[in-house]
């Protein structure tokens, strides 16, 4: 990534170029993108092809003013990390399902970031609802954010876990529930092609069955449209509005002025088989 793209990043943010590449830029890119850049998979559901390379990336996030999923926003995210000074590495995690079993290899990206100013960070701005702010990677208690109570645990430790992970591999827990296991061995956005090529077709991905479209609101709460369903949460994550729109002008609206997603057509749910 070029200054340029770097600049234009940054404006997408609403964010100024960054003296020194310390903890706390680190906070506020993260919930700055947050806030600005949507997880959603709609590109799934529209047909688009999902490419993680990083100009195509560039373009989706920055030119089309557009979100994705964890292996688009984390990667194109890093890159501008990178770009910033920062010392990133692409790590690869599996995230916990139903019984708190694993998920596929390379199920999911997240961020280890150092900082000038001492410490690797967990950074993850495409999990959906999580922390708002980086995790210290180092710490074994309790992290409070305002997305929860975080843990960062050897991996198999305590009840529940399944297996005992490779020796380094680490749990994320929020709130008492493991959300996904990292494994600490670099990786590079490549590696991630067959998790995403899995996550846009396979019948038993949660991306094929359903729309999700969802950001960190400005007061620190989240508004999510899923489909037709509208729901804004609160700081402490309770309910203020659940709605369900009725006229496709209407979700088009909410797309662009909640979201400042424009899209010509309403996403429906297209099922397995029909993303890039």
């Amino acid at each position: 990534m070029d200054s340029a793209q770097a600049d234009a990043y940054l404006r997408r943010l609403g964010a100024e170029r960054p003296a020194r590449p310390t903890l706390d830029v680190l906070r506020e890119l993260q919930l700055r993108h947050l806030m600005a850049v949507s997880f959603e998979n709609l590109s799934i559901h529209l047909g688009e092809a999902i490419v993680l390379e990083e100009d195509r990336l560039l373009e989706k996030v920055v030119g089309a003013r557009r979100g994705g999923f964890c292996y688009e926003l984390n990667g194109v995210f890093g890159a501008l990390l990178t770009a910033l000074g920062f010392d990133v590495t692409l790590l690869a995690a599996r995230v916990y399902g139903d019984e708190e079993r694993l998920g596929i290899p390379y199920d999911h990206l997240v961020l280890r970031v150092r900082t000038v100013d001492g410490g690797d960070w967990l950074v993850d701005v495409g999990f959906g609802a999580h922390s708002q702010y980086p995790l210290a990677m180092g710490e074994r208690g309790e992290q409070e954010d305002p997305g929860g109570v975080f843990r960062i645990i050897g991996a198999g430790a305590g009840a529940g876990a399944e297996g005992e992970g490779d020796p380094g591999d680490l749990d994320v827990v929020r709130d008492g529930r493991r959300q996904y296991r990292v494994e600490l061995r670099p990786r590079v956005l490549g590696d991630f092609v067959a998790g995403a090529w899995w996550h846009s077709t396979s019948p038993e991905s949660h991306f094929t069955q359903s729309l999700v479209c969802s950001r960190v609101t400005e007061d620190g709460g989240r508004i999510t449209l899923s489909g037709r369903s509208l729901t804004v949460t609160s700081p402490g994550g309770e309910k203020k509005e659940v709605r369900e729109l009725e006229a496709d002008s209407e979700v088009l609206a909410v797309y662009r002025e909640r979201f400042g997603v424009e899209l010509s057509v309403v996403p429906s749910v297209r099922g397995a088989g029909g993303g890039g």
